[in-house]
């Protein structure tokens, strides 16, 4: 049946009213889910998309002081030995009642070995008795981890080393407000690193991550979760930390969590009120630096990599002045940036790893994962390391808040990026499902994702909206100072946002989240 002329006319009318031929960027404010694109059809197994080919120039900062790496030897290793006979005595750091670790640790960097006595005071503030203590011991995961003795007042202790839990047994109960110090001895045969974490070596650089024995949290109970596949497992108290290296070969380089200063032999570093002490080091490493306030910053990377590590300079150099107006204070003297052989970002105290792949991906533009991800990980400063949370029961706590500090970064640094953020790191993947899901929940780790880290932006862009901005980022003070050094949990999060805003958000948390808060 043919239609009549003036039928077939007003069709194309309304056909071509409904098309916007225009596309100027706009800020879209969700009232609950901010979808605007169907769902990848084949998601990526990371949260991230391939490199974007616009071009949006970073300005550089002025830098202080450029390094240069020392040239390699082919001198063979020594015979690695202990050389802390009678190991010091800790020192006296800013908060007596936060747990304090030393440690001297000799590398054999070529030999791909670690020698370390340790040494931790521990202040029982739990309101029970103590029997016994329990520690994690994550090299435990991999092969090579030797424990040789356990010590208070020189005496050995029994304990129990199980998978990568670590108990020892206390000859008597530590009481409430008490304090014990044990010393203990391992070695360390370090194992080949993987993509999917930072921990061993490669022919580049050796990592420390989690590399020595540490108490775990006593909330109700010790609390060390199962190692899972899909996110972080750890929870961490705050505590002191002065670490005390030396390697058995004259051009190692490190990029540590602190500075670096003199004592002796030794290279000094130490980290006050940090859940982690990172290492990471390499005969290979160049460094460019910069301060931002008091904070020190600096990006080390491989040869042939000098444009991307001046881009990962001016991130940082961006994002902690601009966090540390909107969040607070950064929390640490210095915040360095490792290029490393992984598939991904990890976060630790004062020092992050971005993957080589990104500065390999990237071309000179903000609009690059090199940018997206080094901004998530420095955010993860304040979102992990000054405020403490249960990374494997609620993930989403550092997690979603990472990734909306990475849309916060846009929206303040590069505005006309702000949209071309949310399609390339949210609306791409088409998140959904419920923020609140635990590491051991979800069928998968896209889905995982999906939901605690894009889904979880999602809701905190709404939340944001609900509020108004000075109410919202009034809460992120807010609960960056009442949780700092402490625990957080998602009761302690809605607490604080109620407390900033009369608006209601019991249809927000009903969208978004499986338990109500």
């Amino acid at each position: 049946m043919r239609l009549p002329l003036r039928f077939i006319f007003l069709i194309l009318l309304l056909l071509l009213s409904s098309c916007n031929l225009s596309t100027p960027e706009q800020t879209v404010h969700p009232t609950l889910i901010l979808v605007t694109s169907a769902p990848n059809a084949s998601p990526t197994p990371t949260p991230f998309q391939p490199a974007d080919s616009n071009y949006i120039p970073i300005e550089a900062p002025t830098l202080v002081s450029t390094f240069t790496p020392l040239p390699p030897t082919n001198t063979p290793p020594p015979t690695l030995e202990f050389t802390a006979t009678a190991l010091p005595q800790p020192t006296v750091s800013p908060s007596a009642s936060r747990t304090q670790y030393t440690l001297y640790a000799l590398l054999d960097y070529y030999g791909r070995q670690l020698a370390v006595d340790e040494t931790v005071v521990y202040t029982n503030q739990t309101g029970a008795p103590l029997n016994e203590i329990v520690m994690a011991v994550e090299p435990m995961h991999y092969s090579g981890f030797t424990l040789e003795h356990i010590l208070l007042e020189g005496k050995p202790l029994n304990y129990d080393l199980t998978d990568h839990r670590l108990t020892v047994y206390l000859p008597q109960p530590l009481q409430p407000g008490s304090q014990v110090a044990l010393a203990m001895r391992f070695r360390i045969a370090l194992p080949p690193k993987v993509k999917d974490h930072p921990y061993g070596y490669d022919v580049d650089q050796i990592n420390l991550t989690d590399w020595y024995p540490f108490i775990v949290p006593y909330i109700g109970g010790w609390v060390l979760h199962d190692d899972s596949y899909l996110g972080e497992h750890l929870v961490y108290d705050a505590a002191d930390f002065d670490v005390n290296v030396k390697t058995t070969d004259g051009n190692i380089r490190f990029a540590a969590s602190g500075l670096e200063e003199s004592n002796g032999e030794w290279t000094r570093y130490r980290l006050y009120g940090a859940r982690t002490f990172a290492l990471s080091a390499s005969d290979q490493f160049k460094v460019i630096d910069s301060t931002v306030g008091a904070v020190a910053i600096r990006s080390y990377y491989y040869p042939g990599y000098e444009e991307q590590g001046q881009a990962v300079l001016n991130a940082m150099f961006r994002a902690v002045g601009l966090f540390e107006s909107l969040f607070g204070a950064y929390p640490y003297g210095s915040l360095s940036v490792v290029q490393a052989d992984l598939n991904d970002g990890q976060e630790y105290d004062g020092l992050v790893f971005l993957a080589t792949k990104f500065y390999n991906e990237y071309n000179g533009s903000a609009r690059s994962n090199l940018v997206t991800i080094g901004v998530h990980e420095i955010a993860h400063q304040w979102w992990f390391g000054l405020v403490g949370s249960d990374q494997a029961m609620e993930p989403w706590l550092d997690e979603a808040l990472c990734v909306y500090s990475e849309a916060i970064f846009y929206k303040h640094i590069y505005p006309n990026s702000f949209n071309w953020w949310w399609q390339f790191r949210v609306n791409y993947f088409g998140p959904s499902g419920y923020v609140d899901a635990s590491v051991y929940e979800a069928p998968s780790f896209r889905a995982y994702v999906n939901a605690a880290y894009l889904n979880g932006a999602n809701f905190l862009e709404a939340l944001n909206y609900r509020m108004g901005d000075d109410a919202f980022y009034a809460f992120l003070r807010e609960y960056a100072s009442r949780y700092g050094r402490g625990h957080a949990t998602a009761f302690d999060f809605f607490a604080i946002a109620r407390q900033n805003t009369t608006a209601n958000l019991s249809d927000l948390i009903a969208a978004y989240f499986k338990r109500g808060y």
